[in-house]
């Protein structure tokens, strides 16, 4: 009934519930990841340079020229995690000729006074072949030639036509436009979304991991264990949270796993406090008394009858730290010290096109900056709809 009630209180506030559908949306985005985006190469960094910074619902014709390498064999949840390398090499194009054995490509370059023509050879664009050997040709139109494994292939001409039409010319639309390097701007806001949900997840369980037991054992015990803990919580807490993460950083290094502990090594304090102030009225209750005239083990105490009763303030807590772990990994993507290249944060996103706000490509910079702000609101909602849950007086 109780838990029931609960949910009742936490639905009535339409913002909370909104945040959660958008996390939740967030969260689905971010797990399939690279079986979504529509760059799939390992962190959605295929870059064609002919094609930096093009608007929003861009299109262009694309020659996929398969690589002269190996077809590499990748699992399902490799290629989910990790995403998969490219077989082929993608030329944007104005236009092409079929001629002969050949096609004639004119590449897109963005400026139509420069035209550049290229030829391959069908057979080459089609199949992964060994550059080393020659591409033979009987008279009835059929080739012969030796692809990457060295193994002897045949093809008809026909055919070949065939799967060049079908598989090697497509038309490719970039939803939110690219990147200064060419990148599909849509698939680096997914891959990005990945980065800031692992950082506020695995900063938060550090953050409890760390203070829910110095906050327990300080309101529980009092006396010397309160004052010790009490002194290393506020000396933490007059250091500048940014100055603080800044520091366990160049100490850590850069990286992907070193911001998680640089902000969860400064998120804690809030836990801890948060902990004390309710293990230290929930002590003097009568039934922690019954408790322990009963002869019950602090332990027990403690995990039985103490800790349910501050996981309402916790959780509260964790989901404003959650937008606060976002808020910082974004800051210091920023600032050069985060998630490094190539690897896609909104931090670095931002870092890498905010010159262009004074241009006419300013949503190359904003759009990274507004799934940050949605993604600190729903967090924000997410809390202050637990918060009126658990307050019985606003019922």
């Amino acid at each position: 009934m109780e838990e029931s009630l609960f949910w009742k209180r936490f639905r009535k506030n339409k913002l909370s519930v909104a945040g959660i559908v958008f996390i939740a949306i967030t969260v689905v985005i971010s797990i399939l990841g690279y079986l979504i985006t529509p760059d799939s190469s390992p962190y959605a960094n295929q870059q064609i340079l002919s094609l930096a910074a093009r608007p929003p619902m861009f299109k262009v014709q694309m020659l996929h020229l398969r690589k002269n390498q190996e077809e590499s064999s990748v699992s399902f949840f490799q290629k989910l995690i990790n995403g998969k390398e490219p077989e082929f090499t993608m030329m944007p194009m104005n236009s092409y000729i079929l001629k002969g054995d050949s096609i004639i490509v004119r590449e897109y370059t963005g400026n139509t006074t420069d035209i550049f023509e290229v030829k391959y050879h069908i057979v080459d664009v089609v199949y992964p072949i060994n550059p080393q050997k020659k591409i033979l040709k009987d008279e009835k139109g059929n080739y012969s030639f030796t692809d990457i494994n060295n193994n002897s292939r045949k093809a008809n001409i026909s055919e070949v036509k065939q799967q060049l039409q079908k598989n090697n010319i497509k038309e490719k639309r970039y939803l939110l436009g690219t990147d200064k390097f060419g990148r599909d701007l849509l698939s680096r806001l997914f891959i990005g979304a990945r980065v800031s949900l692992s950082v506020g997840f695995i900063s938060v369980f550090i953050s409890l991991l760390i203070g829910i037991p110095f906050g327990i054992f300080a309101g529980y015990y009092r006396g010397k264990t309160d004052a010790i803990i009490m002194w290393i919580v506020n000396v933490v807490w007059s250091v500048p949270t940014l100055l603080m993460v800044l520091s366990i950083s160049l100490v850590l290094g850069k990286g992907f796993w070193q911001v998680f502990v640089a902000v969860g090594l400064t998120m804690w304090v809030e836990v801890a406090r948060i902990v004390r102030g309710q293990v230290i009225g929930i002590r003097e209750k009568e039934y922690i008394e019954a408790a322990k005239a009963l002869g019950f083990g602090d332990l027990r105490i403690i995990f039985r009858h103490i800790l349910p009763n501050v996981i309402g303030p916790v959780i509260i807590i964790s989901a404003a730290n959650f937008s606060s772990a976002i808020l910082m990994e974004a800051g210091l993507s920023f600032l050069g010290i985060g998630v490094q290249p190539p690897m896609p944060s909104w931090g670095s996103m931002i870092k890498d096109h905010y010159g262009y706000i004074i241009l006419n490509q300013a949503y190359l910079a904003i759009i990274p900056g507004v799934a940050i702000m949605l993604m600190v609101l729903a967090f924000n909602f997410i809390g202050n709809g637990l918060r009126d849950a658990f307050d019985t007086k606003l019922n």
